[in-house]
């Protein structure tokens, strides 16, 4: 029973996450349309509500065109490396009390791992097109990724220092209580870890390795077909992924802000609020797209290097004071 509760898991999380996935790009397009003030997909089925569908079949029946001089074994790889690292690491965040596909008591790096990996994804894909647009997109990410995982990492830092685990599960349990979130007792690494995972996602204003007005379409300008759409599911459920990092690490995980009875009932109401949560960071994420210019590439590293770098290592010297002070005053 218990190999098949876990089987049942696996399988309820993972399709909840691939489900959400063109829901999200329908949010992504009508929330765009709200923002332009225009109308937006409102002619596959109700309301515009299948126009991911037709989505979908579009690039399925897509002839796949691969360029001559391409590194073939490489190029097919590229989107399959972009997209797996991701779903991978949704694989130890929990979106309820109890409910995740593994408790690892590394969650955190796991999942900081796990993401990292994406970027090998882009790069293969960038240089095994033969491009030179591509293989600029490829590179630019490669240096992106390098400067915002250091500051992203030092973030998490301030987080472990407070909460005195990298288990993902007992950091969620650790802020049962509202103002136990850690939005509270780290904001500013909050800000830091929220601005890294626009990078990370190569997001607006952070989408320099596809500046379509610099590099046509970037590391995926060769792309078409399912190949193309890998790239943009692997782009979708890493933004769900940080999402639920960022939900999970500063905003209380499942916890509605008080500590949950015991009862399925209330098991229901921490997936509801998780999702809840979720739900609103991945609006932020589409609102931030539609509503700031992209960065300068310079203006992107000098951000990242000479901005995030400095205000986190400050923010762990300033956790580290708090910490000690407060320990010294619990002992005494």
């Amino acid at each position: 029973m218990d190999l098949l509760w876990d089987a049942v898991r696996v399988l309820a999380i993972f399709a909840g996450v691939m489900n959400l996935v063109p829901f999200l790009v329908l949010a992504e397009r009508r929330i765009s349309a709200w923002i332009q003030n225009r109308v937006g997909p409102n002619r596959v089925g109700p309301g515009g509500l299948l126009q991911p569908v037709a989505d979908v079949v579009k690039l399925l029946f897509k002839e796949e065109i691969i360029p001559a001089r391409a590194d073939k074994v490489l190029y097919s790889l590229g989107p399959l490396l972009a997209f797996a690292p991701a779903a991978i690491a949704f694989s130890v965040i929990p979106v309820g009390r109890g409910l995740q596909i593994a408790d690892m008591s590394v969650g955190l790096l796991f999942v900081i791992t796990a993401t990292s990996l994406a970027v090998y994804g882009i790069s293969f894909g960038g240089w095994a097109s033969n491009n030179k647009f591509s293989l600029l997109g490829g590179l630019r990410s490669s240096a992106q990724i390098i400067s915002y995982e250091i500051a992203m990492g030092l973030s998490l830092i301030s987080v472990i220092m407070t909460m005195g685990t990298v288990s993902l599960s007992e950091i969620a349990s650790g802020q049962s209580n509202f103002f136990a979130w850690n939005i509270f007792r780290q904001p500013l690494a909050f800000v830091i870890f929220f601005i890294a995972a626009f990078a990370e996602n190569n997001r607006l204003p952070f989408d320099l390795p596809e500046c379509e007005p610099e590099l046509v379409g970037g590391y995926h300008t060769e792309y078409s077909g399912m190949k193309f759409g890998m790239y943009f599911l692997g782009e979708y459920v890493a933004m769900i992924v940080m999402s639920g990092m960022v939900v999970t690490l500063f905003l209380g995980g499942w916890s509605p802000g008080f500590p949950l009875p015991d009862g399925h009932l209330w098991t229901a109401v921490s997936v509801l609020t998780f999702a809840a949560k979720l739900g609103l960071v991945l609006f932020f994420y589409i609102w931030v797209r539609w509503t700031l210019p992209r960065f300068r590439y310079d203006q992107l590293m000098k951000l990242g290097w000479k901005g995030l770098v400095p205000l986190a290592m400050a923010n762990i010297v300033a956790t580290g004071v708090v910490v000690t002070l407060w320990d010294a005053v619990r002992t005494r």
